[in-house]
């Protein structure tokens, strides 16, 4: 599909999208690329390489925002942690991009990562809301959870979530999120968010602009999405606090998986 010509007719559709990812990405926090790229891949059929190399950028520039937020304001990221995750992640995603740009993976394959990635995504979402309950309920703070072996299981952490996001755009929010959560119990979740958050950035930029440089990002729809995400993140913030997330996020983990499952057979 050609994008440096988009229809006046087309653009409002995915400026739309972008507003409709972003009110769902502000009112419950899941990464948008478990909701941008199966939509750009069935609603609109994109290519994959295409959805997936346009919604990386997409999510490093909107991460970006979150983390001067959250860093500003709530000083709330681990660097610490940030730099192993990155350990792990930005090696694996530099070594799956040379294998994209030098061996041939068919559509198939990369549809059938996407769908075990928004599997994963699901059930995580499902998972975090029991280990965050658990966290909570502890009379005690919790340390990591691997003690002496938590750098070297956070790098390999960061590995997995560097190679899955690589090939699908998928688990930056949702799998680093819990993985965070598992590995550092005693954190407060606004420590959790803001470090997967700032952990995300190089990974979805490096991987992005690997895309980029195949040939696989349009900066037309890149351009009408971020247009339609911005509002639609400010205004899913502000009604989030009105909407309660033990009914929001069972339905999206279901929607999810039920995307997952459609990768996978389809």
């Amino acid at each position: 599909m050609d994008l440096t010509h988009i229809s006046p007719l087309d653009a409002p559709l995915y400026v739309l999208a972008g507003m409709v990812v972003g009110f769902l990405v502000g009112l419950t926090g899941i990464g948008g690329g478990s909701l941008m790229t199966p939509l750009l891949v069935f609603a609109f059929g994109f290519d994959p390489r295409l959805a997936i190399g346009t919604d990386l950028l997409f999510a490093a520039i909107t991460k970006t925002g979150g983390v001067l937020i959250h860093h500003g304001n709530h000083r709330s990221v681990e660097w610490r942690i940030v730099g192993w995750m990155a350990a792990g992640s930005i090696p694996a995603t530099l070594a799956v991009l040379y294998l994209l740009e030098h061996i041939s993976i068919n559509a198939a394959v990369i549809k059938t990562v996407l769908g075990v990635a928004s599997l994963a995504t699901g059930l995580a979402m499902i998972y975090y809301d029991r280990l965050a309950r658990k966290a909570a309920a502890s009379p005690v703070a919790i340390g990591p959870r691997f003690g002496a072996w938590t750098l070297p299981v956070t790098v390999a952490t960061g590995l997995l979530i560097g190679v899955l996001v690589t090939l699908s755009s998928v688990g930056a929010g949702a799998l680093g999120t819990i993985a965070l959560l598992f590995l550092y119990p005693k954190l407060p979740a606004v420590r959790i968010v803001g470090t997967d958050l700032a952990h995300a950035i190089p990974l979805t930029a490096i991987a992005g602009l690997g895309y980029l440089h195949m040939g696989s990002v349009s900066f037309p729809l890149l351009g009408f999405l971020l247009v339609g995400s911005l509002p639609g993140i400010y205004v899913g913030s502000h009604v989030s606090a009105r909407i309660s997330e033990g009914v929001l996020r069972p339905i999206l983990a279901t929607l999810l998986m039920g995307i997952g499952v459609k990768f996978v057979w389809a």
